[in-house]
C-alpha cells in the first residue's frame, strides 16, 4: 500500500536506543545527507535530507522527498511516544506510535568492532567502529560522537555516542547518512507540538480512513 511507502524513510532510523550516563545534553538541530550507496540505484533514489530539532527531551525528525515532501516524526525520547505527522486529502492527522523498544532486535544482524584512531567531521573528532551486515559489500566505517547520546538518532544502541556517518540496509537498499550540519542552539518550542488542526489517530484509525475514502472512491466510478 502507497501508506508504507510514504512512511518508511521516515521509520528506519527511529528504534529505541538507551542513554549513556555522563554524556553533553544536546539542543539544537542535526541536518542529515542521504545517499544510496550503490550508484546504480542513485538515479531511482536521489540524494534526501533528514533534520532533527531536539531540546534534548523531545526530538521532531523531518525527511524530505521530492515526491512525498516532508514527512515529520515528534518523539518525546523519555516516554518513548511518539507521533507521525501527514497532510492528506482527507484531512491533517497525527498518527500515534507506539513504543518501539522491541525494534532493538531488528538491528542484530549487525556487527561492530571499535577501532583506535579518530576521524574529523565539520571539524569535530569522531570515534569510529567497523560494522558489518550480510547485505553490506564489505565492512562500513561508522563514525559517532562519544561525548553526545545516540538518543536523538535513537538507533544502534550498540554505538555508545551521535552517530555522524553511518549506513542503514533497507528494502531499497543500503543507504548512507553523513552528518552535514550541526547546530547547537534552543529551538522554537512549539516546533515539538502537535498542530491544533490535527486529528489524534491510531495507525489502525488512519489506514481505516485511507481504506474508507478509497473505497467510496472506487463505488462512485
Amino acid at each position: 500500500m502507497n501508506i508504507l511507502i510514504f512512511l518508511r524513510p521516515l521509520l528506519i532510523v527511529l528504534i529505541f536506543s538507551p542513554i549513556v550516563f555522563g554524556q553533553k545534553p544536546f539542543q539544537g538541530m542535526l541536518e542529515y545527507k542521504i545517499t544510496a550507496r550503490d550508484t546504480n540505484l542513485r538515479q531511482l533514489l536521489p540524494d534526501n535530507r533528514m533534520a532533527i530539532f531536539t531540546n534534548d527531551t523531545i526530538s521532531r525528525t523531518e525527511n524530505f522527498t521530492p515526491s512525498l515532501g516532508r514527512q515529520v516524526f515528534i518523539r518525546h525520547m523519555e516516554l518513548d511516544k511518539g507521533y507521525i505527522l501527514v497532510e492528506t486529502a482527507m484531512g491533517n492527522f497525527a498518527i500515534k506510535q507506539l513504543p518501539v523498544a522491541d525494534s532493538l532486535k531488528a538491528n542484530s544482524k549487525y556487527s561492530f568492532k571499535k577501532k583506535i584512531f579518530k576521524r574529523k567531521i565539520l571539524g569535530m573528532k569522531a570515534n569510529r567502529m567497523m560494522v558489518s551486515h550480510k547485505e553490506f559489500e564489505g565492512e562500513i566505517e561508522f563514525l559517532y560522537l562519544k561525548k553526545y547520546a545516540n538518543k536523538y538518532l535513537n538507533n544502534f544502541p550498540e554505538v555508545p555516542g551521535l552517530l555522524v556517518k553511518f549506513s542503514i540496509v533497507t528494502v531499497d537498499g543500503v543507504l548512507d547518512y553523513e552528518l552535514i550540519r550541526f547546530s547547537e542552539y534552543h529551538p522554537d518550542r512549539n516546533l515539538f507540538g502537535i498542530p491544533s488542526d490535527y486529528k489524534r489517530v491510531t495507525m489502525d484509525e488512519f489506514l481505516d480512513i485511507i481504506l474508507g475514502t478509497q473505497e467510496e472512491l472506487n463505488g462512485s466510478n
